[in-house]
């Protein structure tokens, strides 16, 4: 048996080990995505060699052995000109004409239509391989990204087990007795305290006296070992310590609380919203509201916008960060291709523990956090996602305090305000507004959007969170 000193080091030295491992892991994922991102670059267009080759082509199929014209041979000079005069004519027409040919050719060659008939013809087909090459470099691209996104999330694992704190010592004597008391044997445990304080603790047990114990009575257990706290067992964790021994993972819980509500109403006409929402909270105490604007109104958009919405959560519960969930569901979309419309994507997520909110957006419309001194506007004009490869989200931060109110709308909501500043009429119609519940202040916002149009003229979705500290 070990010494508690020795068991101490030992979780220490495991610790080191497993983020070395973990940083290792993240420089091999950065090498790769760079072996990968270097060689060619993406295309715009048609280049000169494409140019050259389509005229051999033609001539070595048309002209034969004439040579009346020169245009192929004029065309290889260095400052020449009127090559790439007509490989842009044939990217804004689709199709080089007559008109297009120098007089000397349009005069003299017998096989006009012939020629220009199969000159064409290899300007499409170049044009065609091209498509595929950008289309082949997105999906390289987008490869590229997981590879550094995949990086950054080892590293920033590696860090958090480095910062990870190892409390167990602390509270290890004082664990085991009170667990003894309630007939269940603590073979092993780990607390561990992270940078912002939060505490997370694995205990592996077993009942003594031929019962069973719930991991939410052993989580009321652990709030005594820890005094001043509140824990709960993990959700992807046992619910039942047995006979056989086995692990629970209890996570503390943080000092605030959060209370939700929403409102919306689609486009008038539509029976369906384009809109899609969720609220959710993902590991290490953080909450998180997101809201999807579909591209467009009724039942595909709204289709669309719950895919996106499903998977950016899905991306967050299994701890991916942030920005790396944003970047994946961006490619996601690129990668969808033409069939997949862009969407606006505004993710709210805040620590329970610190009370601190991010703010993530793609291209959507502004969040309103509401204070003792008065409504701020986070604000992040940014395109929607699937728009453009390699888009970042925008991210914001604020610290928020006991009874501020989140508030989140949809760009159909603002566009029904008066006034071209329409932030301005949500901030001083939010400033004016009682106190009251976040679903009456969800459906209050709604009904004052809708006060100034007929009906609603686009998806219109507002979501309010208030941010409560625990007695």
């Amino acid at each position: 048996m070990l010494s508690g000193k020795q068991e101490v080091r030992v979780r220490s030295d495991v610790n080191y080990y497993t983020a070395r491992k973990l940083e290792d892991m993240a420089r091999s994922m950065e090498r790769l995505a760079k072996a990968f991102d270097e060689g060619m670059g993406k295309e715009s267009g048609l280049t000169r060699d494409d140019g050259l080759a389509a005229m051999e082509t033609s001539a070595a199929m048309v002209c034969g052995d004439c040579s009346q014209c020169g245009i192929y041979m004029d065309s290889r000079r260095e400052d020449s000109y009127y090559l790439y005069y007509l490989l842009r004519a044939f990217e804004q027409k689709g199709q080089i004409e007559k008109e297009d040919m120098p007089k000397l050719f349009q005069a003299d060659c017998r096989k006009k239509e012939d020629y220009l008939s199969q000159l064409n013809r290899s300007l499409a087909r170049a044009t065609m391989n091209l498509s595929w090459k950008n289309r082949f470099l997105e999906s390289r691209d987008a490869v590229v990204s997981q590879f550094r996104e995949m990086s950054l999330i080892l590293g920033e694992f590696s860090h958090q087990i480095d910062q990870a704190a190892d409390v167990t010592s602390e509270y290890g004597y004082i664990m085991k007795k009170l667990f003894r008391r309630c007939h269940v044997a603590v073979e092993n445990m780990l607390i561990l305290e992270y940078e912002s304080g939060r505490r997370e603790a694995y205990v592996t047990a077993r009942t003594t006296n031929g019962r069973c114990m719930t991991a939410k009575d052993a989580a009321g257990l652990m709030g005594e070992v820890v005094p001043g706290t509140k824990w709960n067992p993990a959700r992807d964790s046992r619910s039942i310590i047995t006979r056989q021994t086995g692990t629970v993972r209890f996570e503390e819980e943080g000092e605030y609380q959060l209370l939700y509500g929403a409102a919306r109403v689609p486009r008038q006409g539509e029976r369906y919203s384009g809109d899609n929402y969720t609220f959710c909270e993902s590991p290490g105490s953080q909450a998180m509201i997101s809201l999807c604007d579909g591209m467009g109104c009724g039942e595909q958009a709204g289709q669309e916008s719950r895919q996106v919405v499903e998977l950016t959560e899905g991306l967050l519960e299994a701890g991916f960060g942030p920005r790396a969930a944003f970047k994946l569901v961006n490619t996601v979309l690129l990668l969808a291709g033409a069939e997949q419309h862009p969407a606006a994507l505004d993710v709210s997520c805040v620590d329970l523990y610190t009370g601190v909110l991010d703010v993530m957006k793609l291209g959507a419309a502004p969040t309103f956090v509401l204070g003792q001194e008065g409504a701020e506007v986070l604000e992040a004009g940014q395109v929607p996602a699937g728009i453009l490869n390699g888009a970042e989200p925008v991210m914001l931060s604020r610290k928020l305090w006991d009874g501020d109110h989140v508030i989140m709308v949809t760009d159909g909501v603002l566009d029904a305000l008066p006034g071209e500043d329409k932030e301005q009429a949500m901030c001083q119609y939010l400033e004016s507004m009682e106190f009251m519940t976040p679903q009456e202040m969800a459906e209050r916002i709604l009904e004052f959007a809708l006060s100034f149009v007929p009906g609603a003229r686009d998806d219109m979705t507002v979501l309010t969170a208030a941010i409560w500290k625990k007695e």
